[in-house]
Parts: C-alpha cells; structure tokens; sequence
C-alpha cells in the first residue's frame, strides 16, 4: 500500500522555485511517497480516480486550506465507499484546518515529519466530520467551515489586499472591528445583513436578513474565532451560527466569540444540526474553507467522516 501526496502547484508557498516545494519532494523521494503535482481541479480529479484503484495507505495533501477542501472533494467523488486516510501537508497562508488539529512549527520542517510519517505508520489520528455543501450551480464539495454574510465579505478584503496571511488578515479584522464602532463605511459595508432565508434541519428561521452565518466542525473559524465553540462534540453533527445584529452590536460580540461563549441578542441561530439551507434573494457569496463561490441556494449536510494523521 503506497503513500501518495497530492501537491497543489497554485498554493501560496509551493510554486515551482519554493523551498517548501523542493522539501516536500526530497522528503517525498527519501521515504518512498509518489508525488503528483495537480495545476487545476481537472488534473486533481484526475490523480483522485487513478489512486482509487491502488488503496494507499494515506494521502498527503499538500497546500492550504482550500487545497484540502478540494482535495478532499475530488477524493471523495473518487471514493465513494470512504477516503483513505488523509494527511495534511503545509503550503498555504493562513492554515486554519491545520491550526485546529494543533499543527504547529516551521513549515518545512512539518512537511517532512508529516510525509516521514505517513509513510512509516503509527502516526496519532483524529476522526473528524465535514460538511458537504451543494448550490445550484451544481456545486458539490466536501470542507470543514461554510460561511456566508460578513465571512464572504471579509475574505472579499482579504483577497485585494496586497498580501496574503494571518498578520495581513488580523489587520483587517480590526479595522473592521474598531470602524464598526465609529461607524466607518466600511465596517458597515461588511456587516450589513444580506437578504436571505434559512432552514436549519428542515425548520424555517424567521428572520429575511442575516449579517453572519457559519456551519463549522471545527471551533476555530480564523483568527481565533471560536464562534461554533460546539463544533466537534459529535462526528453526527455541525455546529451553525446566524446574526441578525447590525455593526455595532456585532462589534460587541467579539470578547465573547473569542473565548468561545455563545453570541447574545436577539434574532440568533445557535444550534447542533445536520443540515442548513441558506437561500439568497439575489445569486450572493458564501465560503468554504477559504474558497469563494456563489449562489442562490446553498445546502449544507453533514459529509463523510475523515480519518486524518495528526503527527
């Protein structure tokens, strides 16, 4: 049974002249894994069906947040019966998957205990839920945080800025936080409610407008936010939040989100679900671990349980 490592040549730190790159296949080649490089998701569904017919023992995925989610897309459709076990390999900005499993230290040097161990066996794993989120585009991919409202607004910033990272990110953030309390444009901007509806287990939320709206099965949704702190109490179950609050009451909230408390106020969702429904008046943006897309319907359902090394 063999270890092969998917790695996305687009993501941020893998490009064809990155040290990162060159330590992924050097560790690669000393340990036996085979490496396939994959420049757009065809190449990568591609490599997906070809591994279903070897039964590897693990798969390496190499990249950042959304190189996992459509890593994990392409090897569930490959996979129907169940993905192999998943490692996860640095090679992106921010990490936000990795950071909740408690994957730390210089990214090199991780590249190559994760590739090291895999290969070797005896790695610590975790078995995780996903979500799997399908609009009506014909969009259908497996991931861990779905958001909608303010968290597609924020990564509307984030993707502008001139650079990419947690230190860029963060300074976002506050300027968002402390111009929601001033009354900034721009903070208004980002956390004005958007015109949708929501169903949460098949039951209607009375509310037409919604500034946030997460489904997690992680706790930690970027930047130390542990909004959907109740995330990953069960494989059977996602955590979902939804605001109705305005700026400055959203501002209000952050001491609480930060240490993992429930929001306050009213027009609230706080709740364990298996399935969400979030419906646009107009076709709006959502994210899924980082990666935008949109829609006027997006479904979100509980996906296939993950076995992934955490070495």
């Amino acid at each position: 049974m063999s270890v092969e490592v998917i790695l996305n040549r687009n993501a941020h730190h893998l490009g064809e002249a990155s040290p990162l790159r060159r330590e992924l296949l050097d560790a690669a080649a000393c340990h036996g894994a085979r490496v396939h490089e994959t420049r757009d998701l065809a190449e990568l569904d591609r490599v997906a069906r070809d591994l279903a017919g070897t039964e590897p023992r693990a798969v390496v995925l190499a990249g950042g947040d959304g190189s996992t989610m459509e890593g994990l897309s392409a090897l569930a459709r490959a996979f129907p019966g169940g993905i192999p076990p998943v490692a996860l390999a640095p090679g992106g900005t921010v990490e936000t998957i990795a950071r909740n499993l408690g994957m730390r230290g210089p990214e090199r040097a991780r590249c190559r205990h994760v590739v090291r161990a895999a290969c070797e066996g005896g790695a610590p794993v975790r078995r995780v839920a996903t979500l799997r989120v399908r609009d009506d585009t014909g969009g259908d991919r497996v991931g861990f945080i779905f958001g909608a409202g303010l968290v597609a607004r924020f990564f509307d910033l984030y993707e502008a800025a001139p650079r990419q990272g947690i230190g860029p990110a963060a300074a976002i953030a506050a300027r968002v936080l402390f111009g929601s309390i001033v009354g900034a444009p721009l903070a208004r901007r980002v956390l004005a409610p958007v015109a949708c509806r929501l169903e949460v287990d098949g039951e209607p939320v009375p509310a037409r407008a919604w500034s946030l709206v997460l489904a997690s099965v992680l706790r930690d949704v970027g930047l130390g936010v542990r909004a959907t702190y109740r995330a990953g109490e069960a494989v059977d179950g996602f955590h979902v939040v939804a605001s109705t609050l305005p700026a400055r009451s959203l501002a209000a909230q952050v001491p609480r989100v930060l240490t993992g408390r429930p929001m306050r106020g009213a027009g609230r969702v706080d709740a364990l679900a298996r399935s969400l429904r979030v419906t646009f008046d107009e076709p709006g943006a959502y994210i899924l671990d980082g990666d935008a897309q949109c829609a006027r319907e997006v479904r979100v359902e509980l996906g296939p349980v993950v076995t992934l090394l955490v070495p």
